[in-house]
C-alpha cells in the first residue's frame, strides 16, 4: 500500500531569488534525516506568481544512478558534492 502524498507549502520572506533558495536550501539540510523530505523536488516561486516555479536543487542523473545534489544552474561539472553548495 502506498501512501498519500502532500506538498506542504511553507511562506517565507526573502529579499530577492537567490536568497528565497539559499533558505530553502538551509531548509533542506536541516530537515533532511527525515525520509519524507523531497530535496529533488524543491521549488520556489513568488508569492503572485506560484505557477512559475524556480528549481532550488540541480539533480541530474549521474554515472551509477546517482544524483548531482549541488544547487540547481550551478557552475562546472554536475557531481555528488555538499547539498546546497555551487
Amino acid at each position: 500500500m502506498s501512501r498519500e502524498r502532500f506538498v506542504v507549502h511553507l511562506p517565507v520572506l526573502a529579499a530577492d531569488l537567490d536568497r528565497a533558495c539559499g533558505l530553502t536550501r538551509a531548509i533542506c539540510r536541516v530537515l533532511g534525516f527525515l525520509t519524507e523530505v523531497e530535496r529533488a523536488g524543491t521549488t520556489v516561486s513568488r508569492e503572485d506568481g506560484q505557477s512559475v516555479r524556480h528549481w532550488v536543487w540541480c539533480d541530474r542523473l549521474l554515472d551509477g544512478g546517482r544524483r548531482c545534489r549541488r544547487a540547481a544552474e550551478h557552475d562546472g561539472e554536475c557531481g555528488p558534492g555538499v547539498p546546497g553548495r555551487s
